[in-house]
Parts: structure tokens; C-alpha cells; sequence
């Protein structure tokens, strides 16, 4: 089977190695995001998926607009390919690449379709505390995320996942079940479902001010947010910013889902809750300074255990060490970030 594998980041990354080890597939070229400056260097860097490709001796396409590219379009056609497989490539394709392969265009989705379409299911599921989600390949067409299903998968996420974890795990995932998609449709087992369009759900690309922690939250409900937006939650202290890279709530009906370290701290915290719902704090104040663990902040509703942070201009921490380091104390507020 003659492949083109379209596809950027580092998720992308094992699909295409799985494809290029699968036997009786032959991946004839790989198109990829043009390479662009990052970090402070401005240095230029080619995507891991061109990395990746390069190792192998592929064949590699960087089309800046693969539609309007016609260079890339006459090359893409004359490779005759079986079938395009795209993993977070980063471009919609037309009409007229969705025409070329003989078996389609086979996307891998890291979502359970037709929830979070768009370009950033993992993180939006995990900050809607979802505890399941997984893959999906579908025949693709010219809508977002809108194609026929083919196959899905299933992950459980933990309390404690952050979106990095769940997408190494859906990167795997994703690899298996492109293979499993790609001979079912070369064997004609496999029946394409349409997707029920009043279940759909959208996961928008990341803003900004989506990073940014409001203390008047749940306790649940900020921290899905730091776990879904690892590692770039930010608040305010003593009015520079602080990056909240780690969390857990700490209450009822966490407990079982935490570690016993965590666990362990049951009969402190549940004392602590107690004076600071008399005392009636106000969100984002430090009510409780947990030895080699961090601070406890009071939320819109709950206790949050700051587990890892990140000062500015420092290196990222562990809670407890941030609590000594800075002379932390009982009653500092910590402020919506910047």
C-alpha cells in the first residue's frame, strides 16, 4: 500500500514511524509545516515530524499553502498514493487532494467523535473534566472534522493526567488504529458511520487568557484548567507572575482518586477547610502551608494544592521547595494572572 503521511507535531511523530515499520506499506512522502523560528534564538527549526521523515529517508513536502501550491499538488498526484494519512498536519485539505488517493484520506482525530472538533480536543476535554476520551479515524472531507467514522479507541484519563500525558498516550493509540483502518479498508471490512451532528462539540484554538487562573473558581475546576493547559496556568504573586505547572484538589470526592501521599493528608486538610470556612476567606488566599508538599489556596469552592509552580524568571519547582524559598505565609493572595 503506497501511503503519503501528512502531519507536524510531535504527536503526529509514532503514527508515522508505525506506518514506515507496518509491512506491505510503502510511505512515499511525507508533507510537513514549513520549518519556522522558535525560542529565543529565533533559530529555525524543522517539525518533528520532518525529523522523523529525515531519518527515514523520506521524501519531504513543505507546501506554506498545500491548496495553492500547485508544485506540491502535481508532485502529490503523480506518487499515486493508496491513500493520505494526515495526524495534525496544521492545513485543510481541498477538494482536489481530497480526490487523489485511491482509498481517501484516512485522518486520526485525538478525541471520540464528533466531540471537540477543531484543533485542540485533548486539552479542551481534559479541561471540561472528561475522564474518558480517545482516537478516532475517519474518511475525511472538506469540513472540520466532519468526516465519516471509521474506528475508535478508548483512554480513561486519571485525576492527576495533564493534556502531555493523554497526548502520548493518544499518540500511540493512534498509530495502532491507523494500521488497523488502513488494512480494513484494503480488505473492504470496514463501514464508514456518519457522525450524529447534534452531538458535536468544538475545541477552539488556545488563547492567551485561556491560561489564565481565576481563584474564584472551583478548586476542580482550576485545576482541570492547569492540567489541560500544562504548563502555562498563571497567576499573580507579590505581583509577578507565577506559572501553576501542577495541582490536586484536596476534599470529598477526590480522595480515593489521589495518591496515598496525597491521601495521607486527609485529617489536616479536612481541619484546615473547616477554620477557613468560618474565617470566610477570599479566593486565592494561602490557608494552609502543607510540609514537602506546598501551599493549600482557597478557591470559589475547595482547597487547591499547588504541586508544582514556575517564578518568574526562576526554574520550576516543587511545591514544598516554593514554600521555603519564597517565605511563603499564611494569608498571601495569590491574583488572577496578567
Amino acid at each position: 500500500m503506497r501511503l503519503v503521511f501528512f502531519g507536524t507535531p510531535e504527536f503526529a511523530v509514532p503514527s508515522l514511524q508505525r506506518l514506515l515499520a507496518e509491512p506491505g506499506f510503502e510511505v512515499v512522502a511525507v508533507v510537513t509545516q514549513p520549518d519556522r523560528r522558535r525560542g529565543r534564538g529565533n533559530q529555525v527549526d524543522a517539525s518533528p515530524v520532518k525529523q522523523a521523515a529525515a531519518v527515514a529517508g523520506c521524501l519531504v513536502l513543505q507546501p506554506t499553502r498545500i491548496k495553492k501550491d500547485e508544485a506540491t499538488l502535481v508532485a502529490l498526484e503523480a506518487l499515486q498514493a493508496d491513500a493520505f494519512v494526515v495526524v495534525a498536519y496544521g492545513q485543510l485539505l481541498s477538494q482536489r487532494l481530497l480526490a487523489m488517493p485511491r482509498l481517501g484520506c484516512i485522518n486520526g482525530h485525538g478525541s471520540l467523535l464528533p466531540a471537540y472538533r477543531g484543533a485542540a480536543p485533548i486539552q479542551w476535554c481534559i479541561v471540561n473534566g472528561d475522564t474518558v476520551t480517545g482516537m478516532t479515524t475517519m474518511h475525511m472531507n472538506l469540513g472540520m472534522d466532519t468526516g465519516d467514522m471509521l474506528l475508535r479507541s478508548t483512554l480513561p484519563i486519571g485525576l492527576l493526567d495533564t493534556a502531555g500525558m493523554v497526548a502520548a498516550a493518544l499518540a500511540q493509540q493512534c498509530a495502532d488504529l491507523l494500521v488497523e483502518t488502513l488494512h480494513g479498508l484494503q480488505a473492504g471490512t470496514l463501514t464508514a458511520q456518519p457522525q450524529d451532528e447534534a452531538l458535536a462539540t468544538y475545541a477552539p484554538l488556545i488563547q492567551k487568557e485561556d491560561f489564565e487562573l481565576d481563584w474564584g473558581k472551583p478548586a476542580i475546576a482550576l485545576h482541570n484548567q492547569v492540567r489541560g493547559f500544562y504548563p502555562n496556568g498563571v497567576t499573580t504573586f507579590r505581583g509577578q507572575p507565577l506559572k501553576i505547572i501542577a495541582t490536586a484538589p484536596l476534599g470529598e470526592p477526590y480522595w480515593a482518586a489521589l495518591p496515598p501521599d496525597l491521601g495521607a493528608l486527609r485529617t489536616t486538610v479536612e481541619a484546615i477547610a473547616a477554620e477557613a470556612t468560618q474565617l470566610n476567606l477570599t479566593p486565592g488566599t494561602i490557608v494552609g502551608l502543607l510540609k514537602g508538599h506546598g501551599p493549600l489556596v482557597q478557591t470559589g469552592e475547595g482547597l487547591l494544592l499547588l504541586r508544582q509552580v514556575k517564578p518568574s524568571g526562576k526554574q520550576v519547582q516543587a511545591g514544598g521547595d516554593f514554600v521555603n524559598g519564597s517565605r511563603l505565609q499564611l494569608g498571601e493572595r495569590l491574583d488572577t494572572g496578567d
